[in-house]
């Protein structure tokens, strides 16, 4: 991994951080938070490299559709969603996220 790219997912990892609870972001959503909105595939590729140890919720991000992760990623395939759901995110008929009700809209102080 390169420099630039070590920093660019330092950063990533920093914002996944600080999502609260019952709460999502999407890829897109960091990556235009990180000054880039073309990066949204290379914050995925960070969520997939996440350190164990950070202890990162992980399951916090998922695309703009409001879609999980594939299968493999946690696991599982129902890994994520339950993780959500412990945390009050609620899902739609079609098996997405509600986006209006639980999209994290972060603001700067």
């Amino acid at each position: 991994m390169k420099k630039e790219d070590s920093n660019f997912f330092e950063k990533v990892y920093e914002i996944v951080a600080i999502i609260p609870e019952g709460k999502v972001a999407t890829y897109g959503q960091i990556s235009l938070m990180l000054g880039n909105p073309y990066a949204s595939r290379a914050v995925g590729y960070a969520m997939h490299g996440a350190p164990p140890e950070r202890n990162l919720p992980c399951h916090r991000v998922v695309n703009k559709e409001g879609r999980l992760a594939p299968g493999n990623i946690f696991g599982g395939e129902n890994i994520q969603r339950e993780e959500l759901e412990k945390e009050g995110i609620t899902f739609l008929e079609n098996g997405c996220i509600d986006m209006e009700k639980h999209l994290w809209r972060f603001h700067t102080p």
